[in-house]
Parts: structure tokens; C-alpha cells; sequence
């Protein structure tokens, strides 16, 4: 088993009588990209800044590959790239300069830097406004630039906030690409996004957060079966039911049906609808299609924020 990158236990934030972030309890392991899903205020960049050591916790602890982001929390921002929402640019600076300035920020030698400058810049489509200012950039331009500069020393972790926000779809799909391939490189992510399509192809697991504590956590067919009930198929016939309906009904839950179609639950599909299939051919009864109902992680993070509301 890969071993945890990111580890928090009882982590605790609070400002006076409010509490941000609430007994958090976490485990990442290297190479999982975990999306961090929650409604505006709920602790999602509270906890963030402090496994990024840039928040001390009231209570509780943290770690990036076993260093305790107070104790170690220079050597810990070394580890770490951090892409915020609103990232600060510096825009009278040119864009290979500011990532120059960056990059020597972290130790990084001049000969390095220049190769995974140039590098990124061109991965990311930036390597043509590459001496233009920074203020020149577009809004997207600028979200790409500041992930660059969360890329550039190569870190084991990353944290990524709305990595996609004010990108065209081009672009988007450059950033995702991105993210898969640092998984595939054994890199950890953390993916802070409202684009729950997004997190439902990126992420390994998801955690919801809400009022500061994480209210689920786990792989998107994990929480779609806990929160949505078991698989939901869709059967559609070549010919009406009749009297099919209730001998259908002792083999399969039915959930609906109409007059050539029904739609049933199956906690094991792969057993299931081998024997149905079976069961209707034998009666002659033609199967234009039998298909899983899709569910969304929309569907799932609804649901848990309606319950928590």
C-alpha cells in the first residue's frame, strides 16, 4: 500500500467564537488526487492553508510526507505546490521573470529553472507570452500561470483551488490532462473545485465538507451506492410486458415501469442480469438494451447538502 502523504488528525481552526474547520480527520496516500467538494464558507480553504503551513491549527496536528506542517513548516512548503483561487501576480513582472523569481525562491538552480520553465510554459500553452507582463494576461492566462508556478520545483503534493476557473475549454482540458498525469507520477493532489464533473473524473475519492467537518468520504461509487441506494438499471424490451410484470417482479426489485421497459435494482448486477437475460430469452421476450441508470456525483452532493441543510 502506498504510504500517506498528506495526514490529519483532530484538525481544528478557530477564529474567536468561530470555529472554520472542525476535528478533521484525513488521509492521503501518494499518488490519490482527492477533491475537496463544499459550499461556499465550509472549511474547504481554511483546511488548506494549513496542511499548506500557512495557517497554524488551534488544535489537532498535520503532516506532509511525515513532517508536522508547524514543527518542519519551511521544509514542508518546499514539498508542496499551492495554487490559490485568487492567485497574486506580480504584474508589472515579465512571465518568465516572475517564475525565474519563483523558482529561485525555492532553490532552484538557474539552469533548472530555465529547462522546467520553458517546459511548463509550453505545456501550457504561455510560452509565446512568455516576455509580455503578467498585467497583459488574460484572467485564464493568469490561472495558468500561477499553476505553473505551483508546478515549477516539481512537488510531491499539490493543492489546487478552482485550477480551472475562467479557463476556455481548451485550456481546461490542458489543466485536467495535467492533474492525471501527476497522479501517474505518484504526485498527491488536492482538488478544491465546484465543477463536480470535474472531480468526478479526476478524483480517486472525494470528501464533502460542510459547517467545517467532512461529512463523507470516498471513492464517487462508494458515496453514489451509500447515498443513492444500489445500482439503478434501465431494461428496455421489443415487445410489451403483458403479464411479464409479475414474474419480473419476484426475480428483480422493480423501481418503474412502462409498457416495454422497466427500470430495477440490483445490488449485484453482474449477477443478476446474466440470470434475467437467461430468464427472458427463454421466453422469447427480444432485449433491445439493458443499461445502468447514470448517476451523478451532482446527485450525491445534493443529497448530502440537503440532508445537512
Amino acid at each position: 500500500m502506498a504510504e500517506d502523504m498528506i495526514e490529519a488528525q483532530g484538525l481544528t481552526k478557530r477564529f474567536g467564537d468561530f470555529t472554520a474547520v472542525d476535528s478533521v480527520d484525513l488521509q492521503v496516500p501518494e499518488g490519490e488526487v482527492l477533491a475537496l467538494l463544499g459550499p461556499n464558507g465550509a472549511g474547504k480553504t481554511t483546511s488548506v492553508r494549513m496542511l499548506a503551513s500557512i495557517l497554524r491549527p488551534t488544535d489537532g496536528f498535520a503532516r506532509i510526507a511525515g513532517y508536522d506542517t508547524v514543527i518542519h513548516a519551511r521544509h514542508v512548503r518546499r514539498l508542496i505546490g499551492l495554487l490559490t483561487e485568487f492567485p497574486g501576480l506580480y504584474l508589472r513582472m515579465r512571465g518568465d521573470e516572475y517564475l525565474d523569481f519563483f523558482g529561485e525562491l525555492q532553490g532552484m538552480p538557474s539552469r533548472e529553472r530555465k529547462a522546467r520553465i520553458d517546459a511548463l510554459m509550453e505545456r501550457f500553452e504561455l510560452l509565446s507570452a512568455r516576455k509580455q507582463r503578467t498585467g497583459q494576461y488574460s484572467k485564464g492566462m493568469r490561472q495558468k500561470l500561477a499553476l505553473v508556478r505551483a508546478m515549477l520545483h516539481d512537488p510531491m503534493v499539490l493543492f489546487l483551488d478552482e485550477p480551472t476557473s475562467a479557463m476556455d475549454p481548451q485550456s481546461a482540458r490542458l489543466v485536467r490532462d495535467a492533474i492525471l498525469e501527476l497522479r501517474r507520477d505518484r504526485r498527491t493532489v488536492v482538488l478544491c473545485t465546484h465543477n463536480l464533473a470535474e472531480a468526478e473524473e479526476l478524483a480517486d475519492r472525494i470528501a464533502i465538507i460542510r459547517n467545517g467537518s467532512i461529512v463523507a468520504l470516498g471513492t464517487p461509487d462508494q458515496l453514489k451506492t451509500e447515498l443513492l441506494g444500489e445500482p439503478l438499471l434501465d431494461l428496455r424490451l421489443g415487445r410489451p410486458l403483458d403479464g411479464l410484470l409479475s414474474e419480473l417482479d419476484q426475480m428483480i426489485r422493480v423501481e418503474a415501469y412502462g409498457d416495454n421497459w422497466v427500470q430495477y435494482r440490483a445490488s449485484k448486477p453482474n449477477e443478476a442480469n446474466p440470470e434475467l437475460l437467461r430468464w427472458l430469452a427463454h421466453r422469447d421476450v427480444p432485449v433491445i438494451t439493458l443499461s445502468p441508470v447514470q448517476r451523478s456525483l451532482e446527485d450525491v452532493y445534493l443529497r448530502i447538502v440537503e440532508e445537512e441543510g
